[in-house]
């Protein structure tokens, strides 16, 4: 199993993540884009995700909300910009327990032999709202859903395509 990277630059408001995945970056997009699969791997998986909005088109807001077993709600919001495609998906994050702090996410799709990498690139308005968002427990969170994507992309994939 590939292992997820995440690099927090340091002299950059920036946390670039990649990790490569057994399947085309068709699949890819559509985990992303398709909020009957988002729920299935986004977040950890100790939490309930709930999806609120998901319009998936240029200027299309979307949000959602991750349920704890004690019933506690955390709250993200965004709006993509342009479509989102096989070129990437840009969209705009923010935690709503901290409003005001957004950042600007890039993803991107390099499919080769069968194999995507996924590469998402996030960019916050200071270091200090950068490693805010990296003291909150996001290692933990992006490995487990990286984990519960690849374990998606697996069973999505056609039975001859892992021959």
């Amino acid at each position: 199993m590939s292992k997820t990277r995440i690099v927090a630059d340091p002299v950059q408001p920036t946390i670039t993540i990649t990790r490569e995945f057994d399947g085309p970056a068709e699949l890819l997009l559509r985990v992303h884009t398709d909020p009957d699969l988002l729920v299935q791997w986004l977040g950890p998986r100790r939490l309930t995700m709930t999806i609120h909005e998901y319009d998936v088109r240029h200027g299309g807001a979307w949000r959602y909300t991750h349920r704890d077993v004690d019933g506690t709600e955390y709250g993200f919001r965004g709006v993509f910009h342009g479509t989102p495609s096989l070129d990437g998906i840009v969209q705009t994050f923010e935690f709503e327990g901290a409003p005001g702090h957004v950042s600007l996410e890039k993803l991107t799709f390099a499919e080769r032999d069968g194999r995507t990498l996924l590469t998402m690139r996030s960019v916050y308005q200071a270091i200090d709202a950068r490693d805010a968002m990296i003291a909150s427990g996001m290692e933990a969170g992006v490995n487990d859903s990286m984990d519960r994507l690849a374990e998606l992309i697996a069973e999505l994939q056609p039975a001859a395509s892992r021959l």
